[in-house]
């Protein structure tokens, strides 16, 4: 009997491929030119927003292709893993895979819901944010203790977002979903006051903020942020595996300002995750936040509160879904902080590409996580993420 088939597993990161209706079906006729809507051009699906090409849905559904993101990806939905965007095809999926519950998360709009800022319509924006999680209602009612929707923001309107993260908790959603640098799109950074009625409102509704990798401006990205610019001299399959690899780093400084700019402090009941965060670069950056805090005599300004690793400790969590080489010990160091995730079904997930079948999740796990006590194993694969995500 594998881990799979002993403990209750929770992915805590997946994507739903949205169907080419999801806007259109839900949004008045005036603005179905506007919302984004699937175009077949040059033979390839894509999505349109308000008249400007955006995400190729099959570089986001790669589960199962036999290539490599971002050259070679697969071109219709006829073509897509079916689990991405049929909710019964997903609970087939899962439960092929062993898996229990699974987050859902977005593409389209961005993993903070920043590519809706694209529209300049304030109207047209909240409409499109509405309808995505009214999308992610029905989607996640096939099986709703075990599909995890996750409520978007219009986060440029602190007023309309805490109406959207309120009647999202009405409608079961667990999770509020928050760019981890909304400075990088002109707004004031995460530890500006002026959010505090955000986390007020998810704290009041027990639903963890989620900081998903990508919510912020690529690093190592060229003007604009858009790393793909120029890839001339290092190659696009080069610059692609940078930019995946230095996103975490993107996640390293959301959570470091919720850490020491007060937030955690403001709010010691609000839980954070980072999603698609990886694990091990964790102890380096908290030892570091501790000791720099402590040398910059941080708790002379502030002398109330903890140190940025006693925050940690009470209130983020990060995830992992490929390491190898310190995993255990970073595990060891943060049993109650750590979950496990897949990324199905995108590119940089071991469900995509031509992985070999040690890849594969279900044995990859299997694998990293031997050696460790059930009581470790457990709380990483199930409980940490059912306290997070109230699963039953």
């Amino acid at each position: 009997m594998d881990l799979f088939d002993r403990f209750q597993v929770i992915d805590v990161d997946t994507h739903i491929t949205e169907p080419a209706d999801t806007w259109t079906s839900r949004v008045s006729k005036k603005y179905i030119d506007k919302v984004p809507h699937i175009e077949r051009i040059g033979g390839v699906d894509q999505w349109v927003i308000n008249g400007k090409p955006g995400l190729r849905p099959g570089i986001v559904n790669m589960a199962g292709f036999d290539g490599r993101a971002p050259v070679e990806f697969p071109s219709t939905y006829d073509e897509f893993h079916p689990g991405g965007y049929d909710p019964h095809e997903r609970i087939k999926y899962m439960d092929e895979q062993g898996i229990y519950a699974q987050v859902l998360y977005p593409n389209v709009g961005g993993f903070g819901a920043q590519r809706f800022l694209q529209m300049d319509d304030e109207a047209l924006m909240l409409t499109c944010v509405k309808a995505y999680n009214d999308f992610q209602s029905d989607w996640a009612s096939v099986a709703p203790n075990r599909l995890i929707p996750v409520t978007s923001l219009p986060f440029w309107d602190v007023a309309k977002s805490v109406a959207e993260i309120e009647r999202c908790a009405k409608k079961g959603h667990r999770s509020v979903l928050f760019p981890s640098q909304p400075q990088d799109f002109g707004f004031k950074p995460l530890a500006h006051p002026s959010w505090d009625p955000i986390w007020a409102a998810a704290q009041d509704a027990n639903l963890a903020i989620s900081f998903h990798l990508g919510s912020q401006e690529w690093i190592g990205g060229a003007e604009g942020g858009n790393p793909f610019v120029d890839v001339a001299e290092m190659g696009i399959r080069a610059t692609f595996a940078r930019v995946s690899a230095l996103a975490f780093m993107g996640l390293g400084l959301g959570i470091s300002e919720i850490l020491v700019g007060g937030v955690c402090h403001r709010f010691p009941k609000l839980k954070f995750v980072a999603v698609e965060s990886g694990v091990s670069w964790l102890p380096s950056l908290l030892e570091a936040l501790d000791w720099q805090w402590e040398n910059a005599g941080g708790h002379i300004e502030h002398p109330d509160y903890l140190l940025p690793s006693e925050y940690f400790r009470r209130q983020v969590y990060a995830c992992f879904w490929f390491e190898q080489t310190l995993l255990k010990e970073v595990i060891a160091l943060y049993p109650d902080n750590i979950l496990w995730e897949t990324d199905f079904p995108h590119p940089t997930s071991m469900t995509a590409g031509p992985a070999t079948p040690a890849q594969h999740p279900r044995d990859y796990a299997s694998e990293a996580l031997a050696g460790l006590s059930d009581e470790m194993i457990g709380k990483v694969l199930h409980d940490n993420a059912a306290r997070v995500y109230h699963v039953h």
